[in-house]
């Protein structure tokens, strides 16, 4: 079965991050990531006064048998580092990519999420793809430098992210593959490509070669991956066979107890 990492901002919110990481460890996962460094989600919304130690995350992965196989290096909307999409936030974004790169490697993590940022006002598509290009080049350099490897996310428009950029697989993995570095792959979330486009085994049988690192979460409603629309099995099973060696993450909002809804849903993934 495949590697399962547990989005830790998403259960026991009411811990320390540390304290999750234990709790997560404690369930029977080896493998976790987050969101933000500069934050930490408390159930509600990020809370920058909880902002995540490089040393004592490091400390408490170790003590507890846990990798962290990665995270976000800015925000969806652009808040945190900048749009990608607009060339006149580039030296904010590239900033904060090389200070994501540092903390990567303070903490033993080799993958790191990129996104395209919100679509801009008066600009042309073709304008921002083009803005976007000459980001992620950029971004992969830094990146083959630090020997990290980062995975572009298209999220959902429809449901939990209004205007955001890149909504739908297709512009993604065509600039993945123009760029062609083993340094950029694309983070193929079955729950926000469920909502806009469907067809996922379809898909990823087409692109498993550039897929670098899945997310899930029950459609609808961001829920358990039980009991919903979506297959969840099948999935694993398929990039399973398809020789997948990477980490299926689970970027969930339970309804149940954390504790049993973790233990459940490895259950039902195995």
């Amino acid at each position: 079965m495949a590697k399962i990492s547990v989005c830790a901002e998403c259960f026991f919110t009411d811990l320390p991050f540390e304290k999750r990481i234990e709790k997560i460890a404690g369930i029977g996962y080896k493998y976790i990531e987050f969101w933000h460094p500069e934050g930490t989600f408390d159930g509600k919304c990020v809370d920058f006064a909880q902002a995540k130690d490089a040393k004592s995350l490091k400390k408490a992965a170790k003590d507890n048998g846990i990798a962290i196989n990665d995270f976000a290096f800015g925000a969806w909307d652009g808040s945190i580092g900048g749009n990608a999409a607009n060339d006149k936030d580039h030296a904010k974004y590239f900033e904060q990519i090389q200070k994501m790169l540092d903390f990567a490697n303070a903490i033993g993590c080799k993958k790191g999420i990129i996104l395209s940022g919100m679509a801009q006002k008066n600009m042309s598509k073709d304008k921002m793809l083009a803005n976007l290009m000459k980001a992620y080049i950029k971004a992969v350099k830094l990146a083959e430098k630090a020997k990290i490897t980062l995975v572009i996310e298209p999220l959902n428009s429809l449901v939990d992210h209004a205007g955001y950029f890149f909504d739908g697989t297709e512009e993604a993995a065509k600039i993945i593959r123009k760029i062609n570095s083993p340094n950029l792959k694309l983070l193929y979330d079955v729950y926000h490509m469920q909502i806009m486009q469907g067809n996922i085994i379809d898909f990823i049988e087409k692109n498993i070669d550039i897929i670098g690192h899945f997310h899930s979460a029950g459609v609808p409603g961001r829920a358990e991956l039980f009991d919903t629309e979506v297959n969840y099995p099948a999935i694993v099973k398929r990039i399973d066979e398809l020789g997948y060696k990477g980490c299926f993450g689970l970027e969930y909002f339970p309804k149940l107890d954390h504790t049993k809804s973790l233990k459940k849903t490895l259950k039902y993934l195995s």
